[in-house]
């Protein structure tokens, strides 16, 4: 390892499929170290990763960052959202977690939005409508099916929460990932009595929410590749702290595709969406993230890719097939039991042009939700800030360019969330905002794609073929 400038933070993301670790030089922001190991997901119904496997794969990346990890200073935690984790008295799972994408909780989302004041309660109070996506949805949902674990449980965690509390030994969360659970009040930045009543979960089973800038404890273990009295940082969810990574300001709109698609901005003002295409997010340093978010995005077009035998590139113009790829059900819009949908078949319609629209459909439930999720003063023209892993495919690319309008810019950093968390650990450092930390260390930088015509008349397309089919899509194929 080359000598660094200033001293060493970790940065980690644990995402759906894998854990990333990143060490960085706070002077520079160059990685001087990274590590990655792999979990699993259960498919079939649900959506359930056991979280000893999260702690397995932070240490294996940890110790593959070799001598760097043990001379950083502080560490921060980015994780996947909405993730219920269940702990016994000893800290143990109780089950195995139910991940933001299972969908078995949307009988209880609809149920909870009609019992406790209808959709406009729920977005005035915690900022967002319940979705099968949130932790009190999957709370309530565990309570109805499996009554002996919430029994048993003597502590619920967020997937970032259990990991931060492995580190130090005391349960902790922030802001940003609490107000994905439905159970913490956007209005006045604390949990909700009245919720956590309704759904029987006592307030004394739920992490504390450490501030900004606060410090969550030291690593008080040793049998990881730390140095005794390593700062510990609150951590946030993975969007929180990929708009930490961007050094995002207002109004600068990001479009991420990954296993989930998002689009999101920071705000000044706090978002409350009855319709709930809108989740009303917190971010982790003080203002608000409206994000509106879709289940199926790369994995579901990897996985049309591979039903028709292609390599993910080998699109061709769409003509007028509309393929809606909702393979998982959907959020955005809110379809938890659809499946996918294609119409508009030829004779002489290829597997091109099939590709080609699996892309439109995937990024049209995005780019719908876009204007929705900015401000009213927010410039319209600005470039996108195209994240995630399928931001570097050239297929993706160029269907955001053209179901938008909008130029677009692709950062040449690749691991945004975990350099957020990173950021975040070195704000506890120098006492800089975070995102701060990330402006001066230049992350969003990369090349501006020119802006194209844009392609209304596909949007639209899909729209119509949305409407039409929404009774067919909200019966699902059970």
């Amino acid at each position: 390892m080359s000598a660094a400038e200033g001293p060493l933070v970790v940065g980690v993301d644990t995402s759906t499929q894998s854990t990333k670790a990143l060490v960085v030089d706070v002077a520079t922001g160059r990685v001087v170290a990274s590590g990655q190991a792999p979990h699993t997901v259960s498919s079939g119904a649900g959506r359930e990763s056991d979280p000893r496997q999260w702690w397995d794969a932070l240490c294996k990346a940890l110790r593959q960052c070799g001598d760097a990890a043990h001379e950083a200073a502080a560490v921060s935690i980015g994780g996947q959202q909405h993730g219920l984790v269940t702990l016994d008295a000893q800290g143990e799972p109780v089950r195995p977690a139910l991940l933001w994408n299972d969908v078995r909780s949307a009988p209880q989302a609809r149920r909870l939005t009609e019992e406790l004041g209808g959709a406009k309660f729920w977005a005035e109070r915690t900022g967002s409508v319940p979705a099968a996506s949130f932790t009190v949805t999957k709370w309530a949902w565990l309570a109805e099916n499996e009554p002996e674990a919430v029994r048993a449980t003597r502590a619920v965690r967020l997937p970032h929460d259990y990991l931060t509390e492995r580190l130090t030994g005391e349960g902790t969360t922030d802001r940003g990932d609490a107000s994905g659970t439905g159970w913490w009040a956007s209005a006045t930045e604390a949990y909700d009595p009245e919720i956590l009543a309704h759904v029987g979960l006592d307030q004394a089973l739920l992490p504390r929410v450490v501030r900004p800038g606060e410090v969550a404890g030291t690593v008080h273990r040793h049998d990881l590749p730390f140095s005794k009295g390593t700062l510990v940082a609150p951590g946030t969810g993975d969007n929180a702290a990929a708009a930490l990574g961007l050094g995002l300001r207002p109004g600068s709109p990001v479009l991420s595709l990954g296993t989930s698609g998002t689009v999101y901005a920071v705000s000044r003002h706090r978002p409350a969406d009855p319709t709930g295409t809108v989740a009303g997010f917190a971010d982790a340093h003080g203002d608000w993230l409206p994000l509106a978010c879709t289940l199926n995005c790369t994995l579901a077009v990897d996985r049309l890719a591979a039903l028709l035998g292609l390599d993910r590139e080998a699109v061709e113009p769409a003509g007028g097939v509309t393929l809606l790829p909702y393979l998982d059900g959907e959020r955005t819009p809110n379809l938890p039991h659809a499946a996918g949908l294609l119409t508009g078949l030829r004779h002489d319609t290829t597997g091109g042009q099939i590709l080609q629209a699996a892309y439109d459909g995937a990024v049209h439930a995005l780019l719908a939700a876009l204007d929705l999720v900015l401000d009213e003063d927010a410039d319209r023209s600005a470039p996108l800030l195209l994240i995630g892993g399928g931001a570097r495919g050239t297929a993706w690319q160029q269907t955001v360019r053209r179901l938008s309008g909008r130029p677009v810019q692709v950062p040449e950093a690749r691991e945004l969330v975990a350099l957020g968390a990173a950021a975040q650990a070195a704000g506890l450092l120098t006492g800089e905002d975070p995102a701060a930390v990330a402006r001066r260390w230049d992350t969003a930088r990369g090349p501006v794609l020119e802006p194209v015509e844009r392609d209304g008349a596909t949007m639209d397309r899909i729209s119509g073929v949305l409407s039409d089919a929404a009774a067919l899509l909200e019966r699902g194929t059970d």
